[in-house]
């Protein structure tokens, strides 16, 4: 399983991602589900989440395409615009899902699927979000939807509603980013540590941030004792529940 959110802020986008890859209780392995390219006008990032040969198969194949001349039109450091950069992402995807179900038969249907996260900035445009379903089809971050999840996503997610601000800094984002996935981690064994850290500014075309949090982390051990212990606390301050008091309703 996985868990990866990517989060767009006034100040530009912050990315993580889980590494854990698991074919059972027995079998766990490491493996990095984000990727970054760029260049002088552009920064490009992409989480992904599913089947791990589809979702390297998609990688390798974009890593391609960004150095043999062959492949310059289909670039990632070539395409115009975001909006063209999730298309044919999208299209990649779906291609390399449908050959590698065509190879596998019947038992492959609905085994090799993937979703992605994409994340960047073209210089002269602004900051954009995308997640991508295994189909190929695509939707954008928005102010209502202001970010994506994929993977195990049903424990983390009230963290990020409750605590999300478009306006907050790229501390706090990290912040609470931390706390959801430590939630996450709590709740669901197949999401592991180590975490990849990425943040992206605005009109900067380097990272200004791009870290791997270990699970001996000092900062990340602090948020999960901290958050544990506030949400006890929280939990006691609660008015008592009495079986003699009438209740109303």
């Amino acid at each position: 399983m996985t868990y990866c959110v990517g989060m767009v802020l006034d100040r530009g986008l912050v990315l993580m991602s889980d590494t854990r890859t698991n074919s059972g209780v027995d079998n766990i392995s490491v493996f990095r589900k984000m990727f970054r390219w760029g260049g002088g006008d552009r920064t490009i990032a992409l989480m992904t989440a599913g089947n791990l040969a589809t979702t390297q198969a998609v990688v390798s194949r974009l890593e391609e395409r960004t150095k043999a001349p062959a492949d310059r039109q289909n670039s990632l450091l070539e395409l115009p615009t975001m909006f063209q950069v999730a298309a044919e992402m999208g299209r990649l995807l779906r291609e390399t899902v449908k050959e590698t179900q065509t190879e596998n038969g019947a038992d492959g249907k609905g085994r090799f699927t993937a979703s992605l996260i994409l994340a960047g900035q073209i210089k002269g445009m602004e900051p954009r979000l995308f997640l991508i379903y295994p189909e190929g089809n695509f939707i954008e971050a928005s102010f209502d939807t202001p970010f994506f999840q994929i993977g195990e996503t049903k424990y983390g997610r009230p963290i990020l509603i409750r605590g999300y601000d478009r306006t907050m800094s790229f501390e706090d984002a990290v912040k609470l980013l931390m706390v959801s996935f430590d939630s996450t981690l709590k709740a669901n064994l197949s999401v592991g540590m180590p975490l990849d850290l990425l943040v992206l500014e605005r009109d900067t075309f380097e990272p200004l941030h791009d870290r791997r949090i270990e699970s001996t982390n000092p900062y990340f051990e602090q948020i999960s004792n901290s958050w544990g212990a506030a949400l006890r606390n929280a939990f006691h301050s609660l008015p008592d529940y009495s079986f003699y008091q009438k209740q109303d309703g």
